[in-house]
């Protein structure tokens, strides 16, 4: 998910999360009723930090780069915290005579300073969620996080109830002298991190968010009076209630929509930091003007002191965080592709209902995804519930499970004996092409899951289905575990009496085998002969699953393919790009290398930066782009770098303009498949060598339907 979405309500609350951190550090009613104050800083207010977290959870999650990249960034800050507050900490002597568990303690649960706990707990929280989503699902992985919170929760607002008793009050006294607190990145943090990813991909509807918000903030209410009443409380940062509330506001506040100002994240982050600070400074100020009693003795005068200094230190440090900020060129500056996860979720959902009950998709995501991007697709295919995988290398096999694909990766092309620790480290499932090589990968005496492939009369890869012994022996062999056979129709894209009877024979041949293989005792696993189009055009009930690529992207490989069935896919991806210069050109001039277009009359010409080192293939005769919603062809020559367009029939037309050359603009419309017949080719040659160097966009990631 692209982190720069337009989400208004969590935006917008990280600011009044940030006052509201403010308030638990300075008690604003407290010089009016104690009651009120506690219901306020610590009830209403704990929702802060939670928020906080569940928004690392909704945006960060399930990627690994934004989870490394957050990291990362968060060290940075906690490095900049700790030398911006360590004045403060030798001065008041919080540092004298620290010993080596002590500092360990502050360093990785206290932060040293009060409000400083929530880095290390952000740190070590995310580490530990993400390690939670790369073994397990987000379900199972949230269980264990709130059985975590629940032994928190004992430590924290519900002490009393365990403080006393013999075996387990010593066992939390112990952890306390080890942690400080319960509410840390331990405990605390990871659940509400996990419900901020869970969310992300499912979240209830406005009215039921509404009714769960105002029944759980009354039972926190409740709860946070009740044990203040009882005094069991030795903190009163975890309550039972907390994360229904957390759940059924952040459900609310991500679903309000809209642009916010670009600097409220780096705003109400600078506010939580310098507020303590602030603290220092506005009881320092006071005395001296004479208004101690206003700012410092009255609780709402002296909270809305330091919200006031808060503000206007931040607001003066916000250009310089700018400043320090790395600079980086937009992804939309030059070229890009659009990716749309709803879309790709839709396609994995619409494709799987074509199989029979019990069957599965195995998402073949070779090619980094056909173009579309791996990482991003793993993680709206995983949220799904995607298992199985497919990839033609073991590199891509490894690529994949680091962007964290769980179950079963399959690789289809024959990984070499030497590199056979790469397919042990990264759990792969490895492809027998032959008997010969099976026993090579046996004599290498490192236990191996394996599928066979069987030649079915493709004549590409695979054991001959005439070869019953051969496939037989590979069963037999010590160190690998065969887990299933499969098989690739070589005419499934056609409809045609001829190839509808050759794949017919294929699927029988298969078949055929696997029972002759039942026959003789031998658990053949997990069955497989459709990609893309035998799932379109031949469904076979007995299979286990079917390996769809090019129509997870939701295209056809050519315009002209026919289908059996088309379950109202949906292209995920578009290609764009932005003109760089607009100028006129008399007729009767040559223009790009060779001259190759001449103008036939006065020619409005659009030069755009993209050309066939990003995959707009020089080839393309009579391509177009989209300016305005309107056709624009090509003029002359296609560059490594760079292209032309006629854009006299365009309208308006400026630099800085996009133009589509894949996807929708306005009224206008140019497919994958139309932009592959102009390069000569199929969509999944065209869309598997679209360029590195542009930039993999997420977009549209919630549904929507």
């Amino acid at each position: 998910m692209n982190a720069k979405r337009d989400y208004r309500g969590v935006d917008l609350f990280r600011i009044a999360a940030a006052f509201l951190v403010v308030a638990i550090h300075t008690s604003p009613l407290a010089t009016y009723s104690e009651t009120a104050d506690f219901i306020l800083t610590r009830e209403i207010a704990r929702v802060a930090v939670p928020f906080f977290f569940m928004t690392t959870g909704f945006f960060v999650l399930g990627s690994r780069g934004r989870t490394r990249s957050f990291l990362k960034k968060t060290a940075l800050l906690y490095a900049a915290a700790l030398l911006l507050y360590l004045p403060v900490n030798v001065y008041a002597g919080h540092l004298d005579g620290l010993t080596l568990p002590e500092l360990f303690t502050q360093l990785v649960f206290e932060g040293t300073f009060y409000h400083l706990w929530y880095l290390p707990a952000a740190l070590l929280g995310t580490a530990l969620a993400s390690l939670l989503l790369e073994k397990l699902a987000i379900r199972p992985a949230l269980a264990i996080a709130a059985a975590l919170y629940l032994v928190g929760l004992m430590g924290d607002s519900y002490y009393g109830l365990v403080s006393g008793l013999p075996v387990l009050g010593a066992a939390y006294d112990a952890l306390i002298s080890v942690c400080g607190h319960t509410r840390n990145g331990l405990f605390f943090a990871p659940v509400f991190l996990l419900l901020g990813c869970l969310l992300r991909k499912n979240r209830p509807g406005r009215a039921a968010s509404t009714a769960g918000l105002a029944l759980s903030a009354l039972l926190l209410i409740a709860e946070g009076m009740l044990l203040r009443h009882l005094r069991l409380q030795l903190h009163d940062s975890m309550y039972i209630s907390l994360p229904a509330v957390m759940y059924f506001l952040f459900s609310l506040l991500s679903g309000i929509r809209g642009r916010c100002p670009a600097w409220a994240a780096d705003f109400s982050m600078l506010v939580y930091l310098l507020h303590p600070a602030m603290i220092i400074a506005v009881r320092g100020a006071a005395r001296p003007l004479g208004l101690w009693g206003i700012l410092v003795e009255n609780s709402l005068g002296h909270y809305l002191a330091v919200c006031a200094a808060s503000a206007l230190a931040s607001a003066a440090l916000l250009p310089l965080l700018g400043r320090l900020r790395p600079v980086r060129a937009s992804r939309r500056s030059r070229a890009w592709l659009e990716l749309d996860g709803a879309a790709l979720r839709h396609n994995y959902r619409a494709l799987s209902s074509l199989l029979p009950p019990g069957g599965r998709l195995m998402c073949v995501l070779k090619s980094d995804a056909y173009g579309l991007g791996a990482e991003g697709a793993v993680a709206a295919l995983s949220a799904e519930g995607a298992s199985l995988w497919a990839v033609a290398t073991a590199e891509e096999g490894k690529l994949l499970r680091k962007y964290g694909a769980r179950g079963t990766i399959l690789v289809l092309g024959r990984t070499p004996v030497s590199d056979i620790g790469l397919l042990r480290r990264f759990r792969l499932t490895q492809t027998v092409v032959s008997l010969e090589y099976a026993r090579e990968l046996s004599a290498a005496r490192r236990r191996l899951e394996v599928q066979i492939k069987l030649d079915t009369g493709m004549h590409r890869l695979g054991i001959s289905w005439q070869d019953l012994d051969s496939i037989d022996a590979v069963f037999s062999l010590p160190f690998l575990r065969v887990t299933g056979m499969y098989t690739h129709l070589a005419a499934s894209e056609s409809l045609s009496p001829r190839d509808a009877d050759f794949t017919r024979e294929q699927s029988e041949r298969f078949f055929a085998v696997a029972n002759a293989l039942r026959q003789r005792g031998r658990d053949v696993g997990m069955l497989h002969t459709q990609s893309s189009y035998g799932l379109l055009n031949y469904p076979d009930m007995r299979c286990d699953c079917a390996r769809p690529g090019i129509a997870l992207c939701g295209v056809r490989s050519s315009a002209g393919d026919s289908t059996a069935q088309w379950p109202a896919l949906r292209p995920v991806l578009s290609l764009r790009a932005r003109i760089s210069e607009v100028r006129e050109v008399p007729a009767g001039e040559g223009v790009g290398y060779d001259l190759a277009f001449v103008t036939g009359r006065t020619t409005r010409l659009a030069a755009v930066p993209i050309g066939y080192a990003d995959g707009i293939f020089r080839s393309a005769g009579g391509a177009c782009g989209l300016v305005n919603g309107l056709a624009a062809p090509v003029a002359g020559r296609i560059c490594m770098d760079q292209l032309l367009l006629d854009v006299t029939g365009c309208g308006e037309v400026h630099p800085g303009d996009t133009v589509t050359f894949i996807g929708r603009d306005g009224a206008g419309e140019i497919s994958a498949e139309e932009l592959a017949a102009r390069c000569g080719t199929i969509t999944n040659e065209l869309l598997s060598r679209l360029g590195r160097r542009l930039p993999r966009i997420w977009v549209s990631e919630e549904d929507g339907e």
